[in-house]
């Protein structure tokens, strides 16, 4: 790339989309061909959570822990669709490189079937036992009575996040970033158009409150799910479901699972983490809770975007490994982590410089301010760490070892952070402070861990 002129070429036909053979192309172009459409399909989620919880905010700080809540639960769902999605990328892309496009094919048809059956099964379960899930989690009474039908809602919902979850994982895999970028734009466009009417009503539309947000997300992510299939269908693409992939095959779908089960258990065990941390909160108080919900908002907004320039990673480890080409496939991560550690770095210095006005333009409330503007402050200390670990851990799954990404949660998360943030909350009486100052240690430890682990190589031996 010598010229800017070259440059927004480029992410002009990132944006425009192509189909590439980037087991070829070079590295730096590849980035940013299939960077670009991921970094921008995050931003569009970045985008929809904070508009989303600008409009729930003027709710109140109930409205907001209830929502937080809500997702701290949802992020168990969330860790089972990020999982097969991490299947699909890895699956898909390992068959691109290979140039077995009909085993592609063959894979996403399980893929469907696998997510579906289990995103049916959460989904009753979740909704029925809603209220005592909410109880569990340190919900009040008042609560409890405002939020249940948004929690039924959102729950019943899911199989929607679910496929649009590992369709765009396997559009990412085949190569194909700006038709899983298009997807996410339309669910949630659709999402933040809806958003202020079913909340507070329109004309002849009457406001339905918190309900009304849980139907915008609902109808929104559905949106994306039929642009999805639509693509999968029509047979313009290398990748494509035909009358000859609609079969059931229980090995392929065995094989996804034994994939799939170690990105569950990352995002599952990251889950839970969330979850204890937002139980342990949830002792502070509705405000303490509610400026934990904005600032969590806040950071996802660049976490996401930084999350999209990882996963060209795991496209490139895994279809430069199905072509034989570890070593550059280790190019590829080594430039893509520089990439995020900058990007990260920058972010780190506007939210020390400009966190509470970022946390005030979400509530007017002066202690949920505080509170969320510590979190984005403390927090954001190690952000260049995690620009860092992100690539690693996108490369570990574009090689389809899920495993190590997962005992590196185990232990980091689950064995060092949550006590952490226990002694440091409750017993050094820090209050939500050192639940913050936890979570900047142990996520900094987490991807030094997975940093060191990558260097020993053995991510090229993994056969999926």
């Amino acid at each position: 790339m010598n010229s800017l002129k070259e440059l927004w070429t480029l992410i002009w036909l990132a944006v425009r989309g192509i189909e590439q053979d980037y087991t070829t192309l070079s590295i730096k172009r590849s980035i940013v061909l299939l960077a670009v459409p991921m970094i921008l399909e995050m931003v569009m989620e970045s985008l929809f959570a904070v508009v989303d919880i600008f409009f729930v905010g003027r709710l109140g700080s109930s409205a907001l822990a209830t929502v937080g809540l809500t997702e701290s639960v949802l992020m168990i769902i969330y860790a089972v669709g990020m999982g097969i999605s991490i299947a699909a990328t890895a699956l898909v892309s390992r068959r691109f490189g290979e140039k077995n496009y009909a085993e592609a094919g063959n894979i996403t048809y399980q893929l469907l079937v696998t997510g579906s059956i289990l995103a049916l099964l959460m989904g009753v379960l979740a909704t029925y036992f809603a209220a005592d899930i909410l109880a569990l989690m340190g919900a009040t009474p008042d609560v409890i009575s405002s939020g249940l039908t948004f929690a039924q809602i959102i729950f019943a919902g899911n199989i929607a996040i679910m496929v649009l979850f590992l369709v765009n994982g396997a559009f990412r895999g085949a190569g194909l970033p700006h038709l899983a970028m298009r997807a996410l734009w339309i669910a949630n466009g659709a999402n933040i158009i809806l958003d202020p009417i079913l909340i507070f009503g329109l004309g002849p539309i009457a406001g339905l409150g918190l309900e009304g947000a849980a139907w915008a997300t609902t109808a929104g992510r559905s949106l994306g799910v039929v642009y999805q299939l639509y693509h999968l269908l029509n047979g313009r693409h290398l990748l494509q479901i035909g009358r000859e992939n609609l079969v059931i095959r229980f090995a392929m779908i065995r094989r996804i699972l034994q994939v799939s089960s170690g990105g569950m258990g990352q995002y599952l065990i990251d889950s839970a983490s969330w979850i204890f941390l937002t139980r342990i909160i949830a002792e502070f108080g509705s405000q303490a809770l509610a400026g934990y919900t904005i600032a969590f908002r806040i950071i996802i907004f660049t976490i996401l975007p930084a999350w999209g320039l990882s996963s060209a990673a795991a496209t490139l480890v895994g279809q430069n490994l199905g072509a034989q080409k570890g070593k550059r496939a280790e190019i590829a991560v080594w430039l893509t982590a520089r990439y995020n550690v900058i990007f990260m770095a920058a972010v780190t210095v506007v939210f020390l410089l400009f966190g509470e006005h970022l946390a005030g333009f979400f509530t007017v409330e002066p202690e949920v301010i505080r509170v969320a503007s510590e979190a984005l402050k403390i927090i954001t200390l190690g952000y260049i760490f995690f620009g860092l670990g992100m690539v690693m851990v996108q490369a570990f799954n574009g090689a389809g070892d899920t495993r190590t990404p997962a005992i590196i949660n185990i232990v980091v998360l689950w064995i060092l952070e949550i006590p952490l943030a226990y002694l440091l909350a409750i017993s050094f009486d820090l209050a939500a402070t050192g639940i913050f100052i936890a979570i900047a240690i142990c996520h900094s430890l987490h991807a030094l861990v997975s940093w060191w682990l990558f260097r020993q190589g053995t991510w090229r031996k993994v056969s999926v």
